[in-house]
């Protein structure tokens, strides 16, 4: 690597100009996008949460459609980010060369992987906000504090957008995406909380999984949702805010060494 291409980031107010070309382009497409991204989750509450729901009962002190739909919330989150920071990230990279035209003007790398993360996280709150209007039509939310999962989405995104572009950066084809998503992404989804209590899992599988981002996002935004109290705040707020900032230096600087030849 060069030595430009190890400089600190410094992330600008120009990164917004990317972020609202994404908003304005998805506009054209954001009604096949939402169906897609909305109808899974929606399938999951419906099948699980009112089928297997029966059979369980409570849990951790609440419905198992609550339990269900707030885990589902922070993975719909997750999924938003991390699939935008790839297949889109990686599109616009390399097959549209979007960054190529825009490098044409007076923005700069760091405002381009600065948008794309403010972008990603945006599409987690878009995704996160329809499951979450469903999820109280069907009466899984319990409390006016679900609403303060809206700043939460957004920290969620920001999360997993740095790690999801910097996997992009390092990509050679959508093919490679495959590794991350099976090796992280999906077993995240399945040991983080989202389906069953942690506390179930043996001991040394707990400790693995409280490494894992998403396992903090369940824990930020489920107790939102069921009116319980939230505990610790401050660790998962740290957690997910030191996995964005990482992800981000990372990402800023492989997207540097992609594109500045």
């Amino acid at each position: 690597m060069t030595t430009m291409t190890l400089l600190l980031p410094h992330p600008r107010p120009a990164a917004l100009k990317v972020w609202l070309r994404n908003l304005l382009v998805w506009r054209k497409l954001m009604v096949a996008g939402l169906f897609l991204t909305f109808g899974e989750p929606f399938v999951y509450l419906i099948g699980l949460g009112f089928g297997l729901g029966r059979f369980i009962g409570d849990l951790s002190g609440m419905t198992y459609l609550t339990f269900l739909a707030s885990g589902l919330l922070a993975a719909s989150a997750m999924n938003a980010a991390a699939f935008e920071g790839m297949y889109s990230v990686f599109t616009r990279m390399v097959h549209q060369q979007t960054y190529d035209a825009i490098l044409a003007t007076p923005l700069q790398v760091d405002d381009i992987v600065a948008g794309e993360m403010l972008w990603c996280a945006t599409k987690s709150v878009i995704v996160g906000v329809p499951i979450l209007i469903v999820a109280t039509l069907m009466g899984a939310v319990m409390s006016w504090w679900a609403l303060a999962t809206l700043p939460v989405f957004f920290l969620v995104g920001l999360c997993f957008a740095g790690p999801s572009i910097f996997v992009s950066s390092l990509a050679p084809s959508f093919d490679f995406f495959n590794y991350y998503v099976t090796l992280l992404i999906t077993p995240m989804f399945i040991f983080s909380g989202v389906f069953y209590p942690i506390g179930t899992l043996p001991e040394f599988a707990q400790t693995i999984v409280h490494v894992l981002p998403l396992s903090h996002a369940v824990a930020l935004i489920r107790p939102l949702v069921a009116g319980q109290p939230l505990e610790q705040l401050f660790l998962h707020v740290g957690v997910l805010l030191a996995y964005a900032g990482v992800g981000y230096l990372a990402a800023t600087i492989f997207i540097r060494r992609r594109l500045i030849r």
